[in-house]
């Protein structure tokens, strides 16, 4: 931190602090300035996963940091209330449900028994570990953690506002903004009922609902209805368009959505929620869809229609910085706003909102700062939804080539034909490859089944480093594995896959 030297200072101070024995002006302004006000060379603000990404590296280069954040632990939505413990309940449901289909193979468990407190001290328990952990990283790099709400009341000025501890003004040279983002409202479905949940509340597990409706057929809506479904409640989904997940890959979709018709009560497709009524047992919904007006009670209904920005409420009116008017702060490949003094990261500056798009945008915007020639210009971001069976997909679309009408060529490869997914009995998997057809370069990878978040990785490299399909092919798997399935498809792209008869073509055969 920089030591303000203020020789002077205005005769209030004398008023605020009053004179000890012997204790100069400069003393007492001393002490006022460095209990009310404080300097950094870099403040972020926001300690998620773009946030503490930022701070830590800037500090490993070198640089003095402050973290301002205003809940009590670092990790933000993604380690507090999003994607760790929402992974952590996943995992007990996968366990769960593998008992289940274990009676495929003659192995018999009884039907489980749910101790909803001590799986909830146990999700407790795993964020509290990394948490603390990050605590000590914090302290090990000398990052300055402040805890509270921050306020921009100029372009290198906030305020934070600490509870019971007053309002502290912190200048800086410049700013990381990693604001994050939260659960978007429906102000019609906000009736003041502890029945109606956000992701949030639900992820709270205070209970386990007789029946449960989650309106949002997206990846949150989706991941929150497997747990709870899996836990035992009687889950319910509806959705606006006609299909789930709407930005994935129909092909990719199917599996899942085959498997969901099994584990949920209903999946209601087409069907808007027109009104939500406390009933004081449970909550009366009203749809409108195919079927016309309905009406039907649950025990809980979960609100998961997306997130917005936390853009509003920070005070970025007294800065320079842009927000576009979907509440997104603009910013450029290095991650600057408009505003010389600050950058911004993560969910705060535009879609997809994703941890890992977050931390390595933290990463640009330090490097930046420190001269280097870093841009956030990627060529795949992978997107996992932790469903059973999950999907991931990096790069290009299907979907996306077909809006755009760029030619691409497809090869898909049948988990079907996969030994090691026959010994899992997982065979509903599929793994597909998006290659220009001119180049041969691999645009885009896409897998459903089981462990598709963990393979995708192979898939996002080959994109980033601009790799051929001739490249996945002749690049040696290890067999018996799921991995070997990206390779596989490559294969069965130039037709000549082992495990699978494809008739060779004009366009195969190159």
């Amino acid at each position: 931190m920089y030591e303000i030297d203020i020789e002077t200072t205005t005769s209030y101070l004398f008023e605020v602090i009053p004179a000890s024995a012997g204790q100069s002006v400069r003393d007492r302004s001393s002490r006022f300035l460095g209990e009310y006000f404080m300097h950094a060379p870099l403040v972020v603000l926001g300690g998620g996963p773009g946030g503490y990404a930022a701070a830590f590296m800037a500090a490993d280069l070198g640089m003095e940091v402050t973290l301002v954040e205003k809940d009590t632990r670092l990790g933000g939505t993604c380690l507090l209330r999003g994607c760790i413990p929402s992974k952590a309940l996943l995992h007990v449901g996968r366990v769960v449900a593998e008992a289940r289909e274990m009676q495929d193979w003659g192995v018999h468990f009884p039907a489980p028994k749910i101790d909803i407190d001590a799986v909830r001290s146990r999700k407790e328990k795993v964020i509290g570990a990394l948490t603390g952990g990050l605590a000590q990283l914090a302290k090990r790099r000398n990052v300055e953690v402040v805890q509270g709400q921050a306020i921009f009341t100029a372009s290198n000025t906030i305020e934070v506002v600490q509870k019971d501890a007053g309002t502290q003004t912190l200048t800086f040279d410049h700013c990381i903004l990693a604001s994050g983002s939260r659960p978007a409202r429906i102000p019609a479905f906000d009736i003041g009922s502890p029945r109606v949940m956000d992701s949030t509340a639900a992820l709270q597990l205070e209970d386990v609902p007789d029946s449960l409706l989650v309106i949002g057929g997206g990846y949150i809506g989706l991941e929150m209805g497997t747990v709870y479904a899996e836990l035992g409640s009687r889950v319910s989904v509806v959705e606006l368009t006609d299909g789930l997940l709407p930005g994935a890959d129909r092909d990719l979709v199917k599996p899942l959505h085959k498997r969901l018709k099994g584990l949920f009560e209903a999946i209601r497709l087409n069907t808007k929620v027109v009104g939500l009524k406390d009933i004081g047992n449970g909550v009366e919904v009203s749809f409108e869809g195919p079927d016309g007006e309905t009406t039907e009670t649950f025990s809980k209904v979960l609100v998961a229609v997306g997130r917005r920005p936390n853009s509003d409420g920070l005070g970025l009116e007294n800065t320079n910085v842009v927000v576009d008017p979907k509440g997104f702060v603009e910013v450029d490949k290095q991650q600057r706003t408009g505003d010389a003094h600050i950058f911004a990261i993560g969910d705060v500056c535009g879609e997809p909102m994703l941890a890992h798009r977050a931390s390595h945008q933290g990463k640009v915007a330090v490097e930046s700062l420190h001269g280097e020639p870093a841009l956030f210009d990627p060529r795949a971001i992978p997107a996992v939804v932790f469903t059973d069976p999950e999907i991931a997909w990096a790069g290009l679309t299907e979907r996306e080539a077909e809006l755009s009408g760029r030619e691409v060529e497809i090869s898909r490869y049948p988990w079907a034909a996969s030994g090691r997914a026959h010994a899992l009995g997982r065979i509903e998997g599929m793994t597909k490859i998006l290659v220009d057809p001119e180049t041969e370069q691999v645009l885009g990878v896409g897998i459903v089944g089981s462990g598709a978040g963990e393979l995708i990785a192979e898939g996002a490299l080959a994109i980033e480093m601009g790799c051929t399909a001739r490249d996945l092919s002749e690049t040696i798997h290890p067999h018996p594995t799921l991995g070997e399935t990206v390779a596989f498809s490559a294969e069965n792209y130039f037709g000549f896959a082992t495990e699978i008869f494809r008739p060779r073509t004009a366009s195969t055969a190159r």
